[in-house]
């Protein structure tokens, strides 16, 4: 009974606004061309083979390690062995041609500025893009150095951080497919080929 009379008012409610609905007009404009100084701030990314996006600044192994610890290790733990939150991110270099993987920036990475991309995208997980460019190419050398990447007074900056030499570089498969080469176009597109 209750269930009905429910269903009834709902109904009647919603024959006496349609009509009120049904006259709202939409406004003739939706917004306005975004200048492509505006999207500058949100285009962060880095592409991965040569490092092209990483902005200005530098770190060092020193002043990372002195970071990780104020900032990184009650989630990554000691020397980023594994903590409360995330596991291991040292180790495990060789392990990709075993079926024991070990997944760490150090093992998995095929090019060393995915770890700088990551970090500063998604870091701290509490307050991500806090860190400054500065901190995050500290974390970055101080993370490699722990993988044995970056000698101890190792400084990388963009023009250092894509020449890190990766373990795993050639342990991916080039993903070929005619979609991966799309281009952008925004006005007067040609057709998409299949």
């Amino acid at each position: 009974m209750r269930s009905r009379d429910l269903i009834c008012g709902l109904a009647a409610t919603m024959l006496f606004a349609a009509p009120a609905f049904a006259q709202v007009k939409p406004p003739k404009h939706y917004g306005s061309p975004i200048a492509e100084a505006d999207v500058a701030a949100l285009d962060i990314d880095i592409r991965g083979p040569d490092g092209k996006g990483l902005p200005p600044g530098q770190g060092t192994v020193a002043a990372g390690e002195k970071i990780f610890a104020e900032k990184c290790v009650a989630c990554h733990g000691e020397k980023a062995k594994g903590g409360s939150q995330f596991g291991a991110m040292v180790g495990g270099i060789g392990s990709f041609t075993t079926n024991a993987r070990v997944l760490t920036p150090g093992s998995m990475y095929p090019y060393s500025s995915i770890l700088f991309d990551y970090t500063r995208r998604a870091m701290p997980m509490d307050s991500p893009q806090s860190l400054t460019n500065d901190e995050v190419y500290s974390l970055t050398a101080y993370i490699y150095h722990l993988n044995g990447l970056v000698p101890a007074d190792g400084t990388l900056d963009a023009a250092s951080l894509p020449k890190v030499a990766m373990p795993n570089k050639d342990g991916f498969i080039v993903d070929d497919r005619p979609d991966t080469k799309a281009t952008r176009c925004m006005k007067d597109c040609p057709p998409i080929n299949n």
